[in-house]
């Protein structure tokens, strides 16, 4: 067994657990029989430097803005409500989470480079009563060292990342199952 057929079997893996999540997570989601169901209140919590969406390193975030994104997505999910809230600034994401986090059905949370530093962003999840998908647009297994521990992790329902800003459209997918 060389190195080579060892990262091989690494990366086959890891593609057929992208494809089984994908399977449970968009199964039927074709026809959004889901949103016929009910409507759901949700809000996307993007933190810094994510207001340049479009504009910054588009080889890793794409090159879509986030309110072209976004109206995409609201087009897709008509019953869901979709609000939106951005800031570079960590006490104003918190008290954004404290704001939503008893009163909607769901929040999608893209913390930024606060994933990996943030312990103040970990209570405060903790303490909320609304679930949160932890959502990064790119893999960021496939990049540097740091980027791969996530502070928030433990606090969240779960994580989603790697799909581009498709990563919001599976987070919503993914609370409607919830």
């Amino acid at each position: 067994v060389t190195a080579d057929n060892i990262l091989w079997i690494l990366v086959c893996f890891h593609l057929i657990s992208y494809f089984c999540i994908l399977q449970f997570i968009c199964k039927d989601t074709s026809k959004n029989d889901i949103w016929e169901e009910r409507d759901m209140k949700v809000i996307i919590i993007n933190g810094p430097n994510l207001n340049l969406l479009g504009v910054r390193e588009p080889e890793i975030y794409g090159s879509l803005s986030m309110d072209t994104f976004l109206s995409q997505l609201r087009e897709s999910y008509p019953n869901c409500t979709i609000d939106y809230y951005q800031s570079n600034v960590e006490g104003e994401l918190i008290n954004k989470l404290q704001e939503t986090g008893f009163s909607y059905d769901g929040i999608i949370l893209n913390a930024g480079a606060y994933t990996h530093t943030s312990i103040a962003l970990l209570d405060c999840i903790r303490s909320l009563q609304t679930p949160v998908i932890e959502v990064h647009i790119s893999n960021v297994n496939d990049r540097e060292d740091f980027r791969r521990h996530s502070m928030i992790a433990p606090a969240c329902k779960g994580t989603i990342q790697g799909f581009g800003l498709n990563s919001y459209r599976l987070a919503i997918e993914a609370l409607s199952l919830l």
